[in-house]
Formats: C-alpha cells, sequence, structure tokens
C-alpha cells in the first residue's frame, strides 16, 4: 500500500514531492537581516532530507517599523534579493520548493532598537510578551505599510520564491480585525467589515503585484480559542472573506492566540503537552473551505503526520521541530529507515535560545543551525580504530555513536545497570519522561551500529588499558556540589538526592536554588507536586533564570497551583539543627539584613563539579596529554595534538566531565570531537 504521507500535492502551480513540509519558523540565523550562509544551509539541509516544502522565515518583517524581534529577515531592503536567490536556488537544487513568510510584526516587537521607531498598531493596546506600547496607526501608515507588503512580495517573487505566506495570528494582518486588537471607531474599526478593511487591502495588493499564478496563503488562527476573541465560526468566516473570489491558495491553519508565553505554549506546546492538540480542528477547517489546509503543531512523530494525512484532516503536514531534530526525516521513511529518525523530546530548546541566546539549536543534534561545519550523516573513516568511551550519559553515548558511524570498533563502559545519566534523573519528573528519547535512541542506534556496551562497569585506568585503545573518551558526568555555606553544608541535601528519590522531603522544604537551571525548577516541581509546603529562594532577580520562556510556563503553573512560595534577590547563608527541624538563615546581597527560616528539609542545587579522577589517571598515558587544540574545534577540524609520543592514545573528556553545562553541550562536544577521528 503506498504511504500517504509520500503522495505529491498540487498547490496551485506547483506539484510538491510529498505531504511533508517544514513550516515558517525564525530560527534568528539572519545575519543583517539576510539569509547568508547560514540560514541558506540550514533549509537546504531539509530539502536535502527529502520535504516537499521548506518554509523560510518567521517571519520577513516588510517595513522598517516591524524591527526584528527574534532575527527576522528583512523584506523591506532590496539587498535581500540575491541573497533569497542564492537560498531558493539551493533548496530546489534538492527538488523542494521554497516558500517565505511575510509580516509587519505591528505591536509583537519592541521600539528601543534598529531604527528606534515608534510600534504601530490597530489600537494602543500592549502585547504583554513584547511589552511595547504601540501608537495606533494613522490612515498613512496604513497606506504605506500595505505598499510594503506589495514590495516584499514583489522581492521575493524576483528571489525565486515559489509562493508567500501571509502570517495572520498575533501580528498586524490580524490585529486589525481581531476584537483582541482593534478598538477603532474609523473606518478600520467597529464592524467585521471595517476591521477586514486593511487585511483585504494587503491581499488585494499583494495578489496583483504577484500576478494570479503565484502561490499566495495565509497562516491564521482560524480560532482564537479566547474570550472576546475570534471564534471558529467568526475564524471561518474571516477566513472566506479574506480568500474571496480566490486571492488565497491555502491555509496553514493554527488555534489559539501568542500573546504571552502562557499562550504561546497552548499554540506551540512543548513536552508533557499533548501531542497534535490542534489536528481535529485542523480537520474541521479542512472539511469547511476549499482552499488546501496545511497545519503542524507538536507532530512529534512520522505515525502521527501519517494519520493526519491518511484520516483527511490535513493537505499537508508540518513537522518544524522534528525537522529540527532530524531534517532528514522523509528520506528515512522513503527509503524504510524510520525507525533511525532522530525523535523531537519537546525540550523547546530550540524557540527559548532565540530569546535567550539569539539562535535556535536542537537540544540533542548539534548539527542542527552548524551545517557548514557539523555533518547530519557522519562519514566512514578512511581505516578503523579503537575506540573506548567511558560513561553512558548523553555525551558519551554521542560519542559512541559517532565514532560507530564513522566504523571504529567502539566499546562503551557505564558504571550503572542502565545508560543516560542525568537524563534519567530528569524524566523523573513525569512531565518531562519525553526526554528519556535522547538516551533510547542513542541507545538503539548503538545497538544497530554494534557497539560493545558493558555496564556495571566501573572503570578504573587499568581497565580502559586492557582494552588497548586508540582513542579514550571520558564522559563520566559531574557530581553536585553544595554551595559554600557559613555553617550547615552537611545538613543540606541536593536536588539529585531528590530526583533519585534517595531523599523524599516531607513537611516544609526550602530549595535553595544558586544555579538557575532546570536542575533546581525540576525538583522544584516535584517537590510541590508532592504535596511538601515549599518556598523557593533564589539570589537571582528571577526565578529559573536560566529557564526559557516557554519552559518556565509549566513550572509557574505547578508553583501557583501548589500556593509555592517564591523569594527572589535573597540567598542562604546558613544552616543549623533546631531539635528535629532546621534553621535557615536567609539574607540578600543587597543589605546586611538577615531573616531564619526554620522547616523540615533544605535542598539546595549549585550545579556540578566534574568527576573526572579517571581523566587525570589516564592523562600520562596520552599522546596528547589530555589537550584539545581549540582553533581546530571551533572550526570543525580534526584534532592532531601530539605532546607525548610516547603516548598510545589520544585522550578527551566531554560533557559535564569538563564543567557544568547542559545536554546540547554535551552532545556538541562529542560530535565535534569525534567526526573527524
Amino acid at each position: 500500500m503506498a504511504d500517504p504521507l509520500l503522495e505529491p500535492f498540487p498547490l496551485g502551480h506547483l506539484t510538491l514531492r510529498n505531504r511533508l513540509f517544514t513550516s515558517a519558523h525564525e530560527p534568528a540565523y539572519s545575519e543583517d537581516g539576510m539569509p547568508k550562509d547560514r540560514y541558506r544551509l540550514y533549509h537546504e539541509e531539509r530539502a536535502r532530507g527529502g520535504v516537499a516544502l521548506t518554509m523560510t522565515a518567521g517571519s520577513a518583517v516588510v517595513a522598517e517599523d516591524s524591527p526584528p524581534a527574534f532575527g527576522n529577515l528583512h523584506a523591506y531592503d532590496d539587498a535581500i534579493v540575491p541573497w533569497i536567490q542564492r537560498l531558493t536556488d539551493g533548496v530546489h537544487e534538492h527538488g523542494a520548493a521554497c516558500m517565505i513568510q511575510l509580516t509587519h510584526l505591528g505591536r509583537r516587537t519592541g521600539w528601543a532598537q534598529d531604527d528606534w521607531l515608534p510600534v504601530v498598531a490597530p489600537s494602543p493596546l500592549r502585547e504583554p510578551a513584547h511589552r511595547a506600547h504601540p501608537k495606533e496607526a494613522e490612515d498613512w501608515d496604513i497606506e504605506r505599510i500595505v505598499g510594503r507588503y506589495a514590495d516584499a512580495a514583489e522581492r521575493m517573487k524576483a528571489g525565486g520564491m515559489d509562493g508567500i505566506e501571509i502570517q495572520s495570528y498575533g501580528h498586524l494582518f490580524d490585529q486589525f480585525y481581531t476584537p483582541l486588537g482593534n478598538e477603532r471607531d474609523d473606518g478600520f474599526g467597529g464592524s467585521l467589515e471595517n476591521r477586514l478593511r486593511f487585511p483585504l487591502m494587503v491581499l488585494e495588493a499583494v495578489r496583483e503585484r504577484v500576478g494570479p499564478d503565484y502561490v499566495v496563503g495565509v497562516r491564521m488562527a482560524v480560532d482564537e480559542a479566547t474570550p472576546g476573541g475570534i471564534d471558529a465560526e467568526a475564524g471561518l468566516e474571516v477566513l472566506r472573506l479574506l480568500n474571496g473570489d480566490g486571492r488565497l491558495d491555502f491555509v496553514n491553519v493554527i488555534r489559539g492566540v501568542i500573546g504571552s508565553d502562557v499562550e504561546l505554549s497552548e499554540v506551540i506546546p512543548i513536552q508533557g503537552m499533548p501531542a497534535a492538540p490542534h489536528l481535529d480542528f485542523a480537520g474541521r477547517v479542512r472539511a469547511e473551505t476549499d482552499l488546501a489546509v496545511l497545519h503542524g503543531a507538536k507532530i512529534d512523530d512520522v505515525a502521527t503526520a501519517r494519520h493526519a494525512v491518511a484520516g483527511g484532516r490535513v493537505d499537508m503536514i508540518s513537522m518544524a521541530r522534528a525537522h529540527i531534530a532530524d531534517p532528514h526525516i522523509a528520506a528515512k521513511v522513503i527509503e524504510a529507515r524510520e525507525e533511525q529518525v532522530r525523535p523531537c523530546v519537546g525540550a523547546t530548546y530550540c524557540l527559548d535560545r532565540i530569546y535567550q541566546a539569539g539562535e535556535a539549536l536542537c537540544v540533542h543534534n548539534a548539527a542542527t543551525g552548524r551545517e557548514a561545519t557539523m555533518p547530519h550523516e557522519v562519514p566512514r573513516a578512511s581505516h578503523a580504530r579503537r575506540v573506548v568511551v567511558v560513561g553512558a550519559g548523553p555525551a558519551g553515548l554521542e560519542a559512541a555513536r559517532v565514532a560507530a558511524e564513522r566504523g571504529h570498533d567502539v566499546t562503551l563502559l557505564e558504571a550503572m545497570p542502565w545508560a543516560g545519566g542525568q537524563v534519567m534523573l530528569v524524566t523523573r519528573n513525569p512531565r518531562r519522561a519525553d526526554l528519556e528519547g535522547i538516551v533510547t535512541w542513542r541507545v538503539q542506534e548503538l545497538e544497530r551500529l554494534g557497539v560493545d556496551v558493558r555496564y556495571d562497569v566501573l572503570a578504573e585506568a587499568r581497565d580502559v588499558a586492557a582494552l588497548e585503545p586508540d582513542v579514550v573518551v571520558v564522559a563520566t558526568g559531574g557530581l553536585p556540589q553544595v554551595p559554600r555555606l557559613e555553617y550547615g553544608m552537611d545538613l543540606v541535601s541536593t536536588t539529585r538526592d531528590v530526583m533519585s528519590g534517595e531523599v523524599r522531603p516531607t513537611g516544609s522544604v526550602l530549595l535553595y536554588d544558586d544555579d538557575g537551571t532546570h536542575s533546581a525548577m525540576s525538583a522544584a516541581e516535584v517537590i510541590a507536586r508532592s504535596g511538601a509546603q515549599l518556598e523557593i529562594v533564589t539570589p537571582e532577580r528571577t526565578v529559573g533564570v536560566e529557564v526559557g520562556g516557554m519552559n518556565l510556563v509549566p513550572y509557574a503553573r505547578a508553583f501557583n497551583e501548589t500556593d509555592t512560595t517564591i523569594s527572589l534577590n535573597q540567598r542562604v547563608f546558613a544552616v543549623h539543627a533546631d531539635g528535629d527541624r532546621l534553621s535557615v538563615e536567609v539574607g540578600s546581597d543587597h543589605s546586611e539584613h538577615r531573616t531564619t527560616r526554620t522547616v523540615d528539609h533544605v535542598v539546595v542545587d549549585h550545579g556540578t563539579l566534574p568527576n573526572a579522577d579517571l581523566y587525570f589517571d589516564l592523562k600520562a598515558g596520552s599522546t596528547n596529554l589530555g589537550e584539545v587544540d581549540h582553533h581546530a574545534l571551533i572550526a570543525g577540524r580534526p584534532q592532531a595534538v601530539t605532546n607525548n609520543p610516547a603516548g598510545s592514545y589520544q585522550l578527551f573528556r566531554i560533557g559535564d566531565a569538563v564543567a557544568n553545562r547542559d545536554i546540547h553541550a554535551a552532545i556538541y562536544d562529542a560530535l565535534r570531537l569525534m567526526k573527524d577521528v
């Protein structure tokens, strides 16, 4: 039986080669607002991986008073055309279509950047997420912006784009027609007819500029699912009016609004939330419109994507975050290698990093966004070597996987009876159980590749030497450290104690988060949900300072629903025994004032220290004495340090065995060191 995912689909003048596409999203890889090599290679990889359509930008902005909020492309600049041409040429070379999403962000941006122009919106209503207070668009603003949409569409067509998608959820286009964004009393406000005047002007100007045979669609919140907003019936009527006599070729269905992190997490669900929550609604839209229906929202796996198409709910299905984890999904389906698809685990590291660090990265695919230097498909080495990896956490598993893909003879030694390291502790928070996919996928790959995995081996230097390795990788992780206290460091437990189940705090619990990462937040969520009375104390000005906005939402929800107390700008200085309870001195970096809490348990998080004794025991026998050439590492070149000719193996340590970092850093260490071994 033919796979419904692999059936071609006609869209306007295009014939798309299958039903898989990647919906528009902004990885923030632009340079000076242009889609230069990093941006181009990212999309080329998806085309090489077999998708039918890669939708670029999320979104490209059409005017200067829509300053980029998350690395957006500058569709208002003529200089973008040759860069767009290079991008589309590269995508087309691999057989995929390429489109781009255009927008004016309206109030969904900030004013204190780029040209320092005031933010403009239908009404002076502030969006919580981006916080700017917009000016009400005047007649000349509206006329100008309509023209800018048309200009941008013409540039995209000139650059070889196969079509455009107008962003119509949370941006200026729909801010005009939703009652949530429009309180005007002129000809652009009040009745639905008036509120639709601006978006219809945009579509008519765009269609006139690009012609009738060019693909134009909208990515639209057909149901805002919010009191006072556009409901499903009204949304379907809006869609009908926008399409008119055929202005549109497709609708990319969204459900919900995105004015805050909480609302955004419902539109783009993260780990612990239901998969494909809006798929049935997309099916309703498809049943009630003549337009091609596209959709994607937490479509994490091929089976769900196949079900979406086979069940007639959509014409095209997007697996955007899944393709960030594995850009070759389609190719693996075509080649009957579906079990090798690297899973999206819903960590939403990709989205959170856009705001935290200005670039989207996958928590467990370090090649995404680094296509110029890191391979998605690891090439074979010219000759096999003997590789020993110690530690089966994310770093060690990835090192063993990459070495085995290179064709080396790999032995992996792990002290525990199972793989996964700290990841398996994290998954004891039921909401974060999907992170286990980071481990299970690699364990399956090691089995496929024939790696010799040995559990319950607390490796010492002599055990490693007995294997006569050419390369040794130490990935032994880190051990929890306690923050320095004036007194009572022996009276506290660590978040790892809690997550491992060794300590089950009850009664009143003070959790001192002196690191600000998921480690403390996840343990706090488990404690709060257990029924304990929890106070989180942190010296930072916000809780979970290293946790991105999307991931903070479910933590904040748990703390709110359990009446957890959060004390910011506070530091634990000392802990004293007080009978069978603990007396905790709490103060601040801002003054000498201190207070005292009496609690049943104190739990602390201050990151980890490297568990690196084995590494130091092995240094003397290595050819490089453990040294890493940082210039070669950064450039993606092989490691060639030889400062001990008497040594018999190269030695590297990676992940938390070097320093406390995160899962992505550990996997990136492994990939960039091992891809050339």
